[in-house]
């Protein structure tokens, strides 16, 4: 189950590559302008964003089996419609309908975990998940680089939207929502994991929105996820326009940090369930694990800005992310430890609050880079480390929504 979990992050992210490497080919192409550029990518982040919390109730209220399915054909469908792109206005439309189905990936995914996963596996559960994703984000810029040298950066769009089909068709062969359902689990598996337990299809939205802590959590979240998409959409365009990368050099160098981060996301949430394990103190697992990361990657940005040898640059950025993605599993296992079997919704609600961060860091970092250069949104991130650190200091792992 958490392989296959892990395949469709990874999935998720190979998609949002594509764009972010091929970017300079298209835009000279389509004539699409950098500004143009950041407003497509904001316009696939606000539909993300927002459609986070229809996208979590899917998996609460039908069960991961058939959402996930579901969404997972819709966003290779688009992305597969990606590669038929005429202009800009086409561009923007089909990304809006991609976010639309990416949306629930992440939540629903959660949700498919909740029921196969022990309070002490969460935090290694979900950093191997987003591990994944940060994985197929890695892997993805040289396969674009071949893929556009050898058959157009369209031909990119639609291998990856076939790959997407294949997953949708294997998870809804394998996966139960349950352990009771699933053939292959036995009694004391079930015990173990902790099933049987009755699952109530009434969502309590009054009590998951009036939850304080989960508005801190999202709030923090909003910071991490601006970061992450400074990484994952522009660092590319960056170290091509900035750092004076060709586009076959980029598309090595671009994936340095990418694959440090994925290591990051098992560090961390392997950590965290090891501290969980040894004090048996969610709050010191959660929130001291994750504070170490922020401040590590703020600091670790610093040189990277200004160290003028484009590879030891990478090097530190690669230390920024590594620690940046150190955060990423814990806070996912907040979601778990509070919702419990409504964590699909509980972790929709951080999730859009963060990727509205993510759709405003499209917007904002081709401002800063049109009116000053390419530190200034590197050095925003510096800030939002140390916002996220704070914030972190509030939140509480062991108030559960009832």
């Amino acid at each position: 189950m958490l392989g296959l979990t892990v395949a469709a992050y990874m999935i998720t992210y190979m998609d949002r590559q594509i764009l972010a490497v091929s970017r300079p080919v298209i835009s000279k192409e389509l004539g699409i302008s950098l500004v143009m550029m950041g407003n497509i990518t904001f316009a696939f982040r606000l539909a993300y964003a927002l459609f986070q919390i229809p996208g979590g109730w899917l998996g609460d209220r039908f069960g991961a089996r058939r959402a996930l399915t579901a969404v997972v054909t819709w966003w290779s469908v688009f992305t597969a419609f990606t590669g038929m792109a005429w202009n800009a206005v086409s561009m923007l439309v089909i990304q809006t309908f991609f976010g639309l189905g990416e949306a629930g990936a992440f939540p629903i995914a959660t949700r498919s975990l909740a029921r196969w996963m022990r309070p002490t596996e969460r935090g290694f559960a979900q950093g191997v998940t987003h591990a994944g994703s940060r994985l197929g984000a890695a892997l993805t810029p040289p396969i674009v680089v071949f893929i556009i040298a050898r058959f157009g950066w369209r031909a990119a769009f639609v291998a990856f939207g076939i790959l997407g089909v294949i997953w949708s068709v294997t998870w809804f062969a394998y996966y139960r929502d349950t352990p009771e359902e699933h053939h292959a689990v036995n009694e004391a598996e079930r015990e173990l994991i902790g099933a049987g337990r009755r699952r109530s299809d009434h969502i309590p939205w009054g009590k998951i929105l009036a939850h304080g802590n989960l508005w801190i959590l999202a709030v923090m979240y909003f910071c991490y996820n601006f970061n992450l998409n400074v990484y994952n959409d522009w660092f590319p365009t960056y170290l091509h326009d900035s750092r004076g990368m060709t586009l076959a050099k980029m598309g090595i160098y671009a994936s340095l940090p990418l694959f440090a981060g994925t290591l990051g996301d098992m560090a961390g949430g392997w950590f965290s369930d090891r501290v969980l394990k040894s004090s048996g103190n969610v709050n010191l697992a959660r929130r001291w694990v994750a504070i170490a990361g922020f401040i590590v990657s703020g600091a670790a940005t610093i040189p990277a800005i200004f160290t003028h040898d484009p590879r030891v640059s990478v090097a530190f950025y690669c230390v920024a992310f590594f620690a940046l993605e150190w955060t990423v599993g814990i806070s996912w296992a907040v979601p778990l430890d509070i919702g419990g079997d409504f964590a699909g919704s509980v972790s929709a609600v951080m999730n859009m609050l963060g990727n509205i961060g993510g759709a405003l860091s499209a917007l904002v970092v081709t401002n800063m880079v049109s009116h000053f250069n390419w530190n200034a949104p590197f050095m925003l991130t510096c800030v939002l480390c140390l916002v996220a650190a704070l914030l972190w200091l509030k939140i509480d792992a062991n108030k559960r929504i009832a």
